[in-house]
């Protein structure tokens, strides 16, 4: 019997690649930057969104989207504790967002007021880093209590990141992390990548990391 295999994943992600092209067009003549935040649930994300966006807010007009399958806690969150406008992006079941989703969400913004437009991704280090978004950036947390190793068991996370931020340094005397290997380990996926350590609950690192972001804003 005659079959064929059709690579439907391939088909997708081609699909989604084309239309991740178009919204990073469409941002950048609008000028505005696009940061794309993926980790693991409990990673600390949300936490230090809003460390960032309260240091940032007063030169940038900000505007995130937050993903997740079910609820709004997290945009009910990022509006509370900063102020600036965060809409929920439900994907239905998906473990991840696509670009056509992010285009749709961007309708909910008067898109062209916004310096930075900031996406927490669906805490998961597998599907979301398959899928472009149309990010000018891509960051990715990986926190302390999750271990040093995670860049060898999920390779695409850390090859498609431009910044890795090591999350919960606080947490340290707690748990077995070497920062050298994470940092090996990393740069054995990405050699480019560069790496931020900080703690949003104890105020640390978070500073350098917003003082980075801000020049590559400056730069759009």
């Amino acid at each position: 019997m005659d079959f064929k295999i059709v690579q439907v994943k391939e088909d997708v992600l081609v699909e989604n690649n084309q239309k991740a092209k178009e919204v990073r067009e469409m941002l950048h003549k609008k000028h505005i930057f696009f940061l794309n935040v993926m980790a693991s649930p409990g990673s600390g994300k949300t936490t230090l969104l809003c460390n960032l966006i309260n240091r940032l807010k007063d030169k940038y007009k900000i505007g995130v989207m937050e993903a997740d399958i079910d609820g709004d806690v997290d945009a009910e969150r990022i509006s509370k504790r900063t102020g600036v406008k965060a809409i929920q992006v439900h994907t239905s079941g998906a473990c991840h967002l696509t670009a056509q989703m992010v285009e749709d969400a961007t309708k909910s913004f008067e898109i062209d007021d916004l310096d930075l437009l900031i996406l927490e991704n669906i805490g998961n280090l597998v599907c979301p880093a398959e899928f472009d978004t149309g990010s000018n950036l891509n960051m990715m947390l990986l926190s302390v209590p999750e271990g040093h190793d995670k860049p060898l068991k999920y390779p695409l996370m850390f090859q498609v990141s431009n910044v890795a931020v090591i999350t919960k340094i606080d947490t340290l005397p707690v748990f077995d992390f070497d920062f050298d290997k994470c940092e090996e380990y990393i740069h054995r996926r990405n050699p480019k990548a560069k790496v931020f350590k900080v703690s949003a609950l104890k105020d640390e690192g978070v500073d350098e990391l917003a003082k980075y972001l801000s020049s590559l804003i400056d730069q759009k």
